[in-house]
């Protein structure tokens, strides 16, 4: 898994990069400020789970650690980033307001993910 979540975390970071360069430039024009804001929480927290991601292909790494809490963290910020995100996206460029009601179930993952990994740091021997 160490590979796969570095490899995902680089691809979330790079999209991050790239979708806050497209609202930058792009949509600035195209959005309220209310729908900008929203898409760019969104950028912001794929950015703060991707590096996070980043963290846990590194821990799991180290045999030391509880890997099933590591991979369990590694999917839930996945997760987090598809629905909380993506959600966002979806919302600021669509304005179907429903959506808004999906993207706590991504901040629930979020939450998951940290707090697995808090009993894998508390865990570590």
């Amino acid at each position: 898994m160490t590979r796969i979540f570095m490899a995902i975390a680089a691809i979330l970071g790079g999209l991050a990069v790239a979708g806050g360069a497209f609202g930058a430039h792009a949509l600035r024009d195209k959005l309220d400020g209310r729908s900008l804001e929203i898409f760019e929480t969104g950028i912001r927290y794929q950015m703060y789970h991707a590096l996070a991601l980043l963290v846990v292909a590194v821990l799991l790494s180290r045999a030391e650690m509880s890997q099933a809490l590591l991979t369990i963290t590694g999917y839930a910020f996945v997760v987090g980033v598809a629905i909380f995100s993506g959600s966002l996206y979806a919302l600021s460029l669509s304005q179907i307001k429903w959506l808004g009601a999906i993207t706590p179930l991504g901040g629930v993952a979020f939450i998951v993910g940290w707090i697995c990994l808090a009993i894998a740091a508390l865990a570590y021997k």
